[in-house]
């Protein structure tokens, strides 16, 4: 006898109760996967995600898509090379200004500086001067060290064992860069009259690099001197 009563009212579809769990499951994995970069202070790499996370999740695509929930918010999911963080939108970046104190401006030598450090990295201080064609202060490299934009890196396999210097991934944010390679290039850098326009034939630019793992020419530093460093860098 029929009643009226179809089959889907008498037993529920079990896609769509699938779909429904794999909704919630997801949305959960989103909301794990946002704590975990708002708890985090430094930007977080795929390799420490995928640590923290459950496994066999593509925490990519996750970011992606968390990346577009936040597109149109006042902060932004943003991606500075292979690293992620939150940053409060481009657009909205005045309304901070009143809050922000006022930072101290870099001398031309630390310009210079950090400028040669970008583009030459991994350098020392030695490979700085003879690039600026003059001695580099010590305070110099103080000060850039405390800005958190140049890291040291470790130690030149050279006579005196040198320390060496690169940017950080606090550089890259604070430039609005997404990765070292976004550094202008000759041909821009002479367009903004940043350079003479007549350079020797022969100049030519590096191609910056800001590769964590060291070269075959570097040493890293041993234990207590990172712990020094880092607590130089925190002052």
């Amino acid at each position: 006898m029929d009643d009226g009563i179809a089959e889907q009212d008498i037993a529920p579809d079990e896609d769509d109760d699938f779909a429904a769990l794999a909704h919630e499951a997801r949305v959960q994995l989103k909301r794990m996967l946002e704590a975990l970069l708002f708890a985090s202070a430094e930007p977080l790499s795929l390799l420490d995600i995928r640590a923290r996370m459950p496994d066999k999740i593509d925490v990519l695509a996750l970011l992606q898509q968390l990346q577009s929930d936040y597109a149109d918010r006042g902060v932004n999911l943003i991606q500075v090379e292979d690293k992620w963080l939150f940053r409060t939108a481009k657009d909205l970046s005045f309304m901070l200004q009143a809050e922000a104190f006022e930072p101290r401006k870099l001398s031309r030598a630390a310009l210079e500086t950090l400028a040669i450090i970008a583009y030459h990295q991994p350098v020392t201080r030695a490979e700085v001067e003879q690039i600026r064609g003059v001695s580099t202060i010590r305070g110099t490299l103080d000060v850039l060290l405390q800005t958190q934009w140049v890291r040291v890196r470790g130690r030149r396999r050279a006579p005196g064992r040198p320390v060496t210097f690169g940017t950080s991934d606090k550089f890259l944010v604070h430039f609005d860069l997404d990765s070292i390679q976004d550094l202008p290039g000759l041909e821009e850098l002479r367009g903004a009259g940043m350079l003479d326009s007549a350079l020797p034939p022969a100049f030519s630019m590096p191609s910056p690099d800001d590769n964590e793992d060291l070269t075959d020419d570097e040493d890293p530093f041993d234990e207590i001197e990172a712990l020094e460093t880092a607590a130089f860098a925190d002052d």
